[in-house]
């Protein structure tokens, strides 16, 4: 709004919004000459005025809402309740679709926009329009989009772009559009996720279900705006990622350095309370409730209102004033307070012996100093004083401690006592993938320095290592941690370093050690889009040269330690732990730009690589007090002329003055974009090498995809096994992905070139027994394909062979359960069956091979019918059976062969296992087998129904549009409900 009336007393900083609008402001102000002015007259003090002010106000505004709150609620949740219906009955989806939430807006195809209805749902983006006659349904699964952007074009003004493989959308004329892309972004991440990594995708299956008493929006929209505000508030203060926000409220806070009151908000989570200024950089405080004694409510006065006092176990007091409601804040805090378990950690020393000399000693008063005003440990006041100090370069022995608390680790060490010693224990003597690959790397970490040329550093690199990747199977171990983890242990000790090994990991490079390295691919995308911003010259060259991919990983993974010389390096881990990975960035774009002429001037990859190699070996640390170790890339590329140093200072320096006026918001969401496009990329990579690997099938690719599609479905629509036991990321890509029997008819029914009506699911049911070798209730994509690789590519007698499998077990379980039952009648085929006759065991198993036939003859009358030719294939069959079943061939022979009749009854086997292997068993299998084959090939119509080649991309066009019919189907019959209605 553009007026506002604010109340302000002369001695505080803080103002009270009264009223804000447009026109009507006038009139609010004409109500409080009337009601408040002359009244606050009265008053003594500028106190007493701002609670009279306060409390008529908000009194106000409590009385207009009671009224209202009620009547919204219900209009409300009856209004979503019919969204959702309506969501479901458009676009074909199950219950278990819940729907998040629904915005009214436009469409646009081509250059007309539709105006409609957009409903996002856990899975799926999807859109409905029916206007002047004419209708538009859309239907997007959230793990297909491949770009998600805000854009405003002079075509497509203030849209939402949503791009998958094969095509664009665009949405615009949202009432608010900045609320609905950040849940579209929310919801694509999930999906993301679920294509990443099936653990978080578990955990993300927890969304609460939206109930009958839905408020304003769904539960799953609640859900989720408190995900987005949880993962703020972990990032915005580093801390675990089991913290969960309670609430936040506007305050000051009494800076005792500064002398005044910084107004900023206040955050209250299980574990933690946190203030952060509203001026950006001017303070941040972290105070773990371990640490706290007492909280209490402090004296009232007009300078500081409401205030509430906290003081901490290392005696340092914080006074937060200006707060709404004091009472319910002190409370909240105290319940908190019960629940927190005190804890302590022990304490070694590092790996490195630390020199001495009086640049550091003065470094080190320095922060004394600092320490003295605004606190040491992990209360400590930040303030862009702090970050000057870290600039200038944290001394040799208060680089672990700072680490440690500036990166959070301190906290999550605090709070896990003993878990290190445990897990070492745990992971001692286990041999695995990981544990060799460490072994391999232990004395390729940092050979040059001292503490790792003795057996003590390297089994402490190896028990950090080992304890992690015992911690975190889904990473394990990945190169570069090696280099990492060694430089911790040089500061820290070995529990500190697993604990900053942790932070690293899981929270501040996430996804970045795992076998994709998607995180590095994420900030590699990141650094090409931000050196296209600041240096688009030099990006169009080096895009030519394909440098920025090579470089970035490597400067990234390792935060520049294995580029540059380790006293340099290490500088930069020091801006890192405080900044963040903006810090990375800042510095990459300042080496791009110093080396700017020359890489302009290069013509191939090999010589900008050389130039940028030979400058970060000669980035040097002036102030170092250890001698100087020798970087084997530096000897390796070092030539007749040495190029002159970088004082790392300066670097640094030089890179917050170009380039530090980015956000570590921004990034975020170009990270966001970015993993789009490297998630989708890698999905892209993996099905290329599915379809390159060889089958006969053409087609393979979109199978693959429909076969995907169906198995995400499985796992997100609530099947009877887990999203983790479908996916295992260690199997070859062919067998990743699996489905159950459910899904399994399904894609038979559509794809399948043997379709027999209602027998149908049966057919599919003994396919899917048959496939399913493992007997796990799941087929692969592998083993799916080889079932449908025969049914379309195999000769006429591999048909004929595998459909005549379908009846025999493993495939045909059903006649084999019934087994001791057989003692009724089978019509029309005059065959009475049954151990009630007293027939031997022999000539029982062979009896259920003619069983078994008579199956086939019904599924092949099924198969048959509607065929042109389907009178001609109805005789063929008759004759077909009436032969084999005049001649008895199958029992006979096999009884007359028989020694000595047998009267032993027969147990049916369970419906996983398979009868009883024996010679006679195998010989009947083998006799009917070839029988029925040989009588099969003898009739024509029967030959030139299996020699006939099927189309399987008809069956895939249809299996695609069926879903689109079934929608317009749907909402045909809504409209036309909709119609009779009015």
């Amino acid at each position: 709004a553009p007026y506002r009336i604010l109340l302000q007393t002369a001695d505080s900083q803080i103002y009270w919004n009264i009223a804000c609008g447009e026109l009507e402001i006038t009139e609010h102000w004409d109500w409080l000459e009337s009601n408040l002015l002359q009244t606050i007259s009265i008053f003594d003090n500028d106190e007493d005025i701002t609670t009279f002010v306060k409390g008529k106000i908000c009194g106000i505004i409590a009385e207009e809402n009671r009224g209202k709150q009620g009547e919204e609620q219900e209009e409300d949740c009856g209004k979503f309740r019919e969204a959702e219906l309506k969501m479901r009955r458009l676009f074909g989806m199950p219950e278990e679709e819940k729907l998040v939430n629904y915005y009214s807006c436009s469409y646009w195809k081509g250059r007309v926009p539709r105006q409609g209805w957009l409903y996002l749902s856990v899975n799926h983006l999807c859109f409905y329009s029916f206007l002047l006659g004419k209708e538009v349904t859309l239907v997007v699964q959230w793990t297909e989009v491949t770009q998600l952007e805000k854009n405003a074009t002079l075509v497509f003004p203030e849209s939402i772009r949503v791009s998958t493989r094969s095509t664009e959308h665009f949405f615009s004329m949202f009432l608010n559009i900045n609320d609905t892309f950040k849940l579209m972004e929310q919801l694509a991440n999930i999906a993301m996720r679920q294509l990443l990594d099936n653990e978080a995708f578990a955990a993300d299956r927890s969304l609460p279900k939206p109930c009958k008493t839905l408020k304003n929006v769904s539960a799953l929209k609640r859900d989720l705006d408190a995900r987005a505000k949880n993962e703020r508030y972990r990032t915005m203060f580093r801390l675990t990622q089991d913290e969960r926000l309670d609430g936040h409220t506007d305050c000051t806070l009494w800076t005792p350095f500064a002398k005044m009151h910084v107004v900023g908000q206040l955050f209250i989570s299980n574990n933690y309370i946190c203030f952060n200024s509203r001026e950006e950089d001017l303070c941040q405080l972290i105070i773990p409730l371990r640490e706290v004694s007492i909280v209490e409510k402090a004296d009232s006065s007009s300078v500081l209102p409401c205030p509430v006092s906290i003081s901490t176990k290392n005696k340092m007091n914080f006074l937060f004033a200006n707060l709404k409601d004091r009472d319910f804040l002190v409370q909240r805090i105290s319940d908190f307070l019960q629940r927190t378990p005190d804890s302590s950690y022990g304490d070694t020393s590092p790996l490195s012996l630390i020199g001495h000399s009086m640049k550091e000693k003065m470094k080190e008063e320095a922060w004394n100093i600092h320490f003295s005003e605004f606190g040491r440990g992990v209360c400590m006041y930040r303030t862009s004083r702090t970050r000057e100090l870290i600039l200038n370069g944290i001394p040799e022995r208060l680089r672990g401690e700072l680490w440690l608390l500036f990166s959070g680790a301190q906290n999550e060490m605090a709070t896990h006592s003993g878990y290190y010693g445990d897990l070492v224990e745990q992971a001692m003597g286990l041999c695995s993938l990981a544990t060799e690959e460490i072994e391999r790397d232990l004395h390729r970490s940092m050979p040059e320095h001292r503490a790792f040329q003795n057996e003590m550093g390297i089994a402490a690199l190896r028990r950090v290592l080992t304890a992690y990747a015992h911690r975190n199977p889904s990473i394990g171990y990945c190169q570069a941690m090696n280099i990492v983890t060694s430089v911790l242990l040089l500061y820290c000790t070995e529990e500190e370093a697993f604990w900053l090994l942790v932070a690293l990991c899981e929270r501040m490079l996430p996804d970045y050690y795992n076998t994709r390295v998607v995180g590095a691919l994420v900030d590699q995308g990141v650094f090409e889009e931000l050196t296209r911003a600041f240096l688009p010259l030099l990006y169009e060259h080096m895009q030519e040269l394909g440098v920025i991919s090579t470089i970035s990983l490597s400067w990234f993974l390792t935060l520049f330690l294995s580029v540059m010389p380790f006293d340099s390096a290490v500088l930069l881990v020091d801006c890192f732990f405080y900044e963040g990975i903006k810090v990375i960035f800042q510095v990459a774009l300042a080496v791009l730009h110093d080396n700017m002429d020359a890489l302009l001037s290069c013509n191939d990859e090999g010589e900008a690589m050389t130039i940028l190699g030979r400058y970060l070996d000669n980035v040097v640390n002036k102030q170092t007090v250890t001698p100087p170790i020798p970087h084997l890339h530096a000897l390796l590329t070092s030539g007749d002329e040495p190029p002159p140093e970088i004082d790392v200072f300066d670097l640094i320096k030089s890179s917050y003055e170009r380039f530090g006026s980015l956000r570590s918001d921004v990034i975020e969401q170009m990270r966001f974009k970015q993993r789009l496009k490297v998630i989708q990329s890698l999905e892209d990579t993996a099905k290329r090498s599915v379809v390159g690997s060889g089958s006969v099938l053409q087609e393979l690719e979109e199978l693959y995809c429909l076969f995907k599609s169906k198995h995400m479905t499985s796992c997100y629509w609530g099947s009877s096994s887990s999203a983790a036991e479908r996916h295992d990321p260690s199997l070859p890509y062919l067998e990743q992905y699996r489905i159950d029997p459910a899904q399994f008819i399904q894609l038979f029914t559509a794809l399948a070139p043997w379709t027999c009506g209602g027998h149908t699911p049966t057919l599919s049911a003994r396919l899917f027994r048959l496939l399913d070798q493992n007997q796990d209730g799941l087929v692969n994509f592998k083993e799916f394909i080889t079932g449908l690789s025969g049914m379309y590519h195999g000769d006429m007698t591999e048909k004929l062979k595998l459909l005549y499998k379908l009846h025999l077990p493993p495939g045909n379980i059903e006649t084999i359960k019934d087994l001791p039952k057989m003692n009724q009648v089978r019509t029309g085929s005059g065959l009475r069956l049954g151990l009630g006759l007293g027939l031997t065991a022999s000539v029982c198993l062979c009896l259920s091979v003619q069983e078994q036939f008579i199956e086939l003859c019904k599924t092949l009358y099924n198969m048959f019918s509607e065929e042109p030719l389907e009178q001609e294939l109805y005789h063929s069959i008759a004759t077909v059976a009436s032969l084999l079943l005049r001649i008895g061939e199958v029992g006979k022979k096999f009884n007359n062969g028989s020694k000595k009749p047998e009267t032993t009854a027969i147990q049916a086997p369970s419906p996983t296992q398979t009868l009883p292997t024996n010679p006679q068993q195998e010989e009947c299998e083998d006799i009917a087998d070839d029988t029925v084959l040989a009588s099969l090939l003898t009739e024509p119509p029967l030959v030139d129904y299996f020699e006939k080649k099927r189309d399987i991309q008809s069956k895939m066009a249809a299996c695609r549009a069926q879903r689109a019919v079934e929608r317009q189907m749907s909402t045909a019959s809504d409209h036309e409900l909709t119609q009779h209605s009015i």
